[in-house]
């Protein structure tokens, strides 16, 4: 009797509770929405959309949720409507205790704006998504421009092109000095692309859009150690294409030679700089020459002349060097 009683009790219990919850999911669900709540997530700086703007999405169909019972509003229909909105990415809609909906909304973040060759426009975000154009904002992003197509579905050069051009815009983004000093990225008819700086009036041909982190390291040195002592202007182009090694073009016409050399055209405005390996290169092109001159009974003292540095003098050839990579960073490569 003890045993039935005990279960009886329990059975009492359980049955008590269960219409506590059914009474409690009835009477929130005959509770009125009584507000709602809007909250942003993402870039401050460039954001296409604001707190009206989503209360104006979810007001769109003329069904406004303040004042409707809670179990006539639909959260999941909620969200599809506010996540269908191109500058919006994600949307999470609940009711908190006070019977106010809250509406946790992610917006797309521009990473930069893409002109196509035709002259249409449109941003990238950093899933690569496109983004609408804005007729009352416009994000301060890089520009790419020359993009060679319209197309949604993209070819696979195409494709590729699109894909770098992310990256590249990805790694500017990522660092301060970058997004202050490149202002448009040109995509050339070749598939490679230009620079523009905010700052000098040169333009930086950057190559395809592979080895982004040695080529503008690269050109940050040159920055410092090339253009500190020329002048920010002296330059028409700055070629960072190739590997371990950047070519300038001087606005008088002159340009360096093509690699392996890299050489400036004047030397009075930029010392030489070399890496350890041209240093050792200039001793042992001079010794043959100075052995021959002197007699092959001291050859010490021959090898210590400085003939190897007057064939240069005499070809009338100054030291031109632009920029070296450091010899610790030279065997990385």
């Amino acid at each position: 009797m003890k045993r039935i009683g005990r279960m009886f009790l329990w059975g009492a219990a359980l049955a008590g509770v269960s219409v506590l919850l059914v009474a409690a999911v009835n009477d929130r669900g005959n509770s009125k929405c009584k507000g709602v709540q809007v909250a942003l997530k993402g870039d401050d700086r460039n954001a296409f959309i604001n707190i009206k703007d989503i209360k104006n999405i979810i007001q769109r169909d003329g069904r406004n949720p303040v004042g409707l019972p809670i179990r006539e509003i639909s959260l999941s229909n909620l969200e599809k409507v506010v996540e269908r909105d191109p500058w919006v990415r994600s949307a999470e809609l609940y009711f908190d205790n006070n019977q106010v909906l809250n509406v946790d909304v992610r917006q797309r973040d521009p990473l930069a704006r893409v002109f196509t060759f035709s002259g249409n426009s449109f941003y990238m975000d950093g899933e690569g998504e496109r983004i609408p154009v804005s007729e009352r904002f416009t994000a301060r992003v890089p520009v790419f421009t020359g993009f060679p197509t319209d197309a949604v579905q993209l070819k696979k050069d195409d494709s590729l092109l699109y894909a770098q051009m992310g990256d590249l815009a990805r790694y500017i983004a990522a660092d301060t000095f970058w997004t202050a000093q490149i202002e448009q990225v040109v995509v050339t008819s070749d598939r490679k692309f230009e620079l523009i700086p905010k700052f000098g009036d040169h333009v930086i041909v950057f190559g395809d859009g592979t080895d982004i982190d040695t080529k503008l390291t690269k050109l940050l040195i040159f920055y410092r150690k090339g253009l500190s002592k020329a002048g920010w202007n002296t330059y028409s182009r700055i070629n960072i294409a190739y590997r371990d090694e950047v070519i300038g073009t001087r606005r008088d016409g002159k340009s360096a030679p093509p690699p392996p050399m890299y050489k400036d055209s004047s030397a009075a405005d930029i010392p030489a700089l070399a890496d350890d390996d041209d240093a050792r290169r200039a001793p042992v092109a001079a010794k043959p020459a100075a052995v021959k001159k002197e007699n092959t009974a001291s050859p010490a003292p021959a090898a210590r002349k400085p003939a190897a540095r007057k064939p240069e003098k005499a070809a009338g050839q100054k030291p031109k060097a632009v920029y070296a990579r450091p010899n610790n960073n030279r065997n990385r490569n």
